[in-house]
């Protein structure tokens, strides 16, 4: 299973945080008989064709499990993902690591196989299979030659409906959470953003550690465990997401089959709506927090309270983030790096929620030079909050955003992951133009406005590092 501690935020950070919503051009279709005598039925809408891709399809079965898959017949692969709107937010302090302990003990034997079968039969097929928990939904996914879909679909499906949680594998995973922990701790590139998390939400769930920790991990029990996993994986909350060379009612016919007789083969029911951005997550007042450890690299992050998910302006923050400190060109990187070699890694990004968002800076650098990174981190934020970007920087800014975007559509995980974000957490899916419109739709003075705003705020500073509290305290 992937790690859970790796930093808060996407592979694209750097780039727009795109957001979805429905086609005008949708059509929808009856499909077939429902679990109730055909009292419920499944219905298909086929979302309007991406010219960058294939045909988009999504159907709702009568359970209210979603299936959306993208047709890219010039493939000869197929990325198939399991995704589940439940993560680390949802769990009360008692329960903090249930999610992500869950995670690891689906992939332990189910009713049908055991571990070594869930792992071999997919790599005797030259496929992949891993997992991911993130603070708001958890995800399951297998990549394989088109032909193995159908083997794909039943092992994904039937590990995420249908997992014993056999004590044994409980310790088992037990012990390897609480190594993973560990190691974690060992990172501290890793652990500052955490600490900034903390610093900024407190005690909310957004502001704890995925994993939990050792003293939540510790005593958790198989039967708190299993409850979270039946009252949390349920067909409305589970969305299922395929793209490559496949057939839609093919892949529908399988998911069928393989849950059939499962959890997941329950009543009638209407998909979960997609977690609500009101009331926002009341944040702390700014604040330091330093982690002292004796190592060769300080680490900082400086930062303040951003953007949900849907706000309108994520795509002025992509291209503000962007030209602040998303690249080599970025400002950040030539001051620092380029120009005073005070740095080996600095950047900047912004991580978003339904209901509330972080925009921050990071540097790792010697420690004997942690104070004047901070005073140009600084400097640099108040110049851009008082006098913007140009024009050409902005232009710069939004080609990025675009490029990254539309690259990283270049294989079969990132299209999937593609459909199932945007039903998991949007409702439906922006299509690729519209998305890149939006881009070229933010002027100056929009990303100059939110600049205003956004990095005129109080900051909050993580540090880990050989330092005391005092050590910050001006």
């Amino acid at each position: 299973m992937s790690r859970a501690f790796s930093a808060p935020f996407p592979p694209d950070r750097r780039g727009v945080a795109p957001g979805w919503r429905a086609s005008q051009s949708s059509r929808a279709r009856d499909n077939g008989a429902g679990r109730s005598g055909g009292a419920a039925r499944a219905v298909t809408r086929t979302l309007s064709d991406d010219p960058l891709g294939g045909t988009i399809r999504r159907t709702v079965l009568p359970s209210g499990l979603r299936v959306l898959t993208e047709a890219i017949p010039a493939m000869r692969s197929v990325s198939f993902g399991v995704w589940v709107a439940v993560g680390s937010r949802d769990e009360t302090r008692p329960q903090a690591g249930a999610a992500h302990f869950l995670e690891h003990l689906l992939f332990k034997g189910t009713h049908k196989r055991t571990a070594l079968e869930i792992s071999s039969q997919i790599e005797a097929v030259g496929g992949e299979t891993n997992a991911f928990t993130t603070k708001e939904y958890t995800c399951y996914y297998a990549r394989v030659l088109d032909e193995d879909l159908p083997l794909a679909i039943d092992v994904m499906c039937d590990l995420v409906a249908d997992s014993l949680l056999e004590p044994a594998d409980v310790e088992t995973e037990r012990g390897v959470i609480l190594e993973e922990i560990a190691m974690h701790d060992d990172e501290p590139g890793d652990e500052v953003h955490d600490l900034f998390a903390r610093a900024v939400y407190g005690d909310h769930p957004l502001g704890r550690l995925i994993s939990g920790t050792e003293e939540t991990v510790t005593p958790m029990t198989r039967r708190q465990i299993q409850t979270f996993y039946r009252s949390r994986y349920t067909a409305p909350q589970i969305v299922i997401a395929a793209a490559g060379n496949l057939d839609h009612a093919a892949v529908v016919r399988l998911v069928r089959q393989a849950v059939r007789g499962t959890p997941l083969d329950s009543d009638a029911a209407a998909p979960a709506a997609h977690r609500a951005a009101t009331p926002a997550v009341r944040t702390k007042p700014a604040t330091t927090l330093v982690e002292p450890k004796e190592t060769e690299q300080a680490h900082v992050l400086l930062g303040c309270p951003g953007i949900d998910r849907t706000d309108d302006r994520r795509f002025a923050l992509g291209v503000l983030n962007n030209v602040l400190g998303g690249g080599m060109s970025s400002r950040l990187f030539q001051e620092i790096r380029e120009q005073r070699g005070l740095a080996y890694s600095v950047y900047s990004y912004a991580s978003q929620y339904a209901d509330s968002g972080l925009f921050a800076v990071y540097a790792g650098c010697a420690p004997g030079k942690v104070d004047e990174v901070l005073a140009l981190t600084r400097a640099e934020l108040a110049r851009v909050a008082a006098d913007g970007l140009t024009e050409a920087e902005v232009a710069r800014g939004k080609g990025m955003s675009k490029g990254s975007f539309v690259l990283g559509l270049e294989d079969t995980g990132s299209r999937m992951s593609r459909l199932a974000k945007g039903e998991l957490l949007y409702g439906d899916l922006m299509p690729v133009d519209e998305l890149l419109r939006r881009v070229d739709e933010v002027s100056v003075a929009d990303v100059n406005t939110l600049a205003a705003e956004l990095l005129g705020r109080p900051m909050s500073l993580a540090v880990v590092g050989p330092f005391g509290e005092g050590d910050f305290s001006a």
